[in-house]
């Protein structure tokens, strides 16, 4: 696997029809500097719109992947990021002046031809791999669909098939080396579907710039001649369907016996894209779609996101901290006296964040409440909810040096027992839900595994304002 970046050298373009919305597009390659990702510029709509190649903004995985930001849409991007990542190209522009990329012959090999073209150039900056050190599982228990990640240091990817229906079996593939088997053995696996799905398909307003030169379709039941050609007009096809006798419309010749389940693992291939990170790790998947595909690629992204953070705020790495004091000061604007969270021990991105509260007889507030009855107002326990809350919030958003938190209402709150010195406090808020900037949460803070106080906190997410030049 490479140790640097890699962007292409030169901008190459390639024009075509969108496989699903029957659109005419040119696409045209640039290169990028180093860490800027994969990024689809939509330079055909007002302001030439940027969409960063994330699965954050994932917007719909019917038949393919479609990512988008407002009204700007790519759909379809799975068989380009594919490509991108089979040649392991970290950087790149794709400028596009339509809504879908050029389906090419429905595989990834076109897009590779092209890039292959543009040569590559090595950038200074090392890969910024994202290394899987647990297991990670997502399952779909309905459809027995199951994509696993494993520890290893390289990148594997595995996929079994197996739809229950004679026309195509069970089928399994492999991917071990990127460099000796991705452009031979995988780019050029076209997409595929069943007879008996293209009707269907076409009643959605799908693959409306499919034909038999971009896609295998699988016969998986008898038609008459004459259905044959209905369906052929309904879809705007001017060629004669034949049912064939080798299971594939019309007698097309499969480039490999397993060529679906290498297409499937083109597909995931590109969908893990979406990560926005390089991995490390061992895939192993069966039956996967795009919907499992990025529900999966959501998980691990959550996981290169925590990463990335501990990275940038930890100071020196202490084991069982997540954040220490020093890195908490660079994440909210509070201070002392009023800093009332000393480390965070856990924090799981959109789900949960633990903090630590030590208190002890040298707190100010213990001066005047109470003397010789010492107890910690539970207005500022709320408060030390409300900072590590903060902390979780401002690290769920791009950006979080230009934000900050405003807490607009606290529900329930209730005060179990008291809070005293030599006590220490942890913290826990779990996000209940998150719309737009406004954000709710659920506290509890517990002392010796007691709940001592709780509320519902609804907070908001506001710019924050710019220092004024002296």
């Amino acid at each position: 696997m490479l140790e640097q970046q890699r962007t292409i050298k030169n901008s190459v373009s390639m024009t075509g029809t969108g496989l699903h919305t029957g659109t005419d597009c040119t696409m045209t390659f640039q290169p990028a500097p180093e860490n800027y990702g994969i990024r689809f510029i939509r330079s055909d709509l007002g302001g030439k719109p940027e969409i960063p190649a994330i699965a954050d903004n994932v917007i719909d995985v019917s038949r393919g992947t479609t990512i988008g930001i407002g009204e700007a849409k790519v759909h379809t991007v799975e068989h380009v990021l594919a490509a991108i990542v089979g040649l392991q190209i970290d950087n790149i522009i794709i400028d596009l002046d339509g809504n879908e990329p050029p389906v090419g012959d429905g595989s990834a090999v076109d897009y590779v031809n092209v890039l292959k073209s543009a040569g590559f150039e090595q950038q200074k900056a090392p890969k910024d791999y994202l290394i899987i050190d647990k297991t990670i599982i997502h399952k779909v228990e309905s459809e027995q669909v199951e994509i696993v990640g494993l520890p290893l240091d390289d990148y594997r990817i595995t996929v079994m098939v197996d739809y229950q229906n004679p026309a195509l079996g069970s089928q399994h593939t492999g991917l071990f080396d990127f460099e000796k088997e991705f452009e031979i053995e995988f780019a050029s696996a076209r997409t595929f579907c069943f007879l008996s799905e293209v009707e269907e398909l076409a009643d959605q307003g799908l693959i409306k710039g499919g034909d038999l030169d971009n896609a295998v379709v699988i016969v998986d039941h008898q038609l008459s001649k004459g259905e044959l050609k209905d369906l052929a007009n309904k879809i705007g096809l001017k060629e004669k369907f034949t049912l064939g006798d080798d299971g594939i419309l019309n007698n097309k010749s499969l480039r490999y016996k397993n060529e679906p389940v290498r297409h499937k693992l083109l597909d995931l291939l590109g969908d893990l894209a979406l990560i926005g990170a390089p991995l490390k790790a061992q895939i192993l998947a069966a039956r996967p779609g795009h919907r499992a595909n990025v529900e999966f690629a959501k998980q691990v992204r959550k996981l290169y996101q925590q990463k990335q953070l501990e990275k940038k705020y930890q100071l020196v790495k202490k084991e069982g901290v997540v954040f220490d004091a020093a890195a908490i000061e660079r994440i909210i604007p509070h201070r002392y006296p009023f800093l009332l969270v000393d480390k965070i021990i856990e924090l799981e991105l959109d789900k949960r964040v633990v903090g630590v509260k030590s208190v002890t007889m040298n707190e100010q507030f213990f001066q005047g409440h109470f003397p010789g009855n010492p107890i910690m107002p539970g207005v500022l326990i709320i408060e030390a909810m409300g900072q590590t809350g903060g902390v979780f919030l401002l690290n769920s958003i791009p950006n979080p040096e230009d934000k900050l938190v405003y807490f607009m209402q606290i529900n329930n709150a209730k005060f179990r027992k008291p809070v005293v010195p030599g006590d220490q406090i942890y913290m826990e808020l779990t996000l209940v839900n998150k719309k737009s900037k406004i954000v709710t949460m659920k506290g509890k803070s517990y002392v010796n595994e007691a709940l001592v106080a709780e509320a519902d906190f609804m907070a908001g997410i506001v710019d924050r304002p710019k220092k004024q030049e002296e």
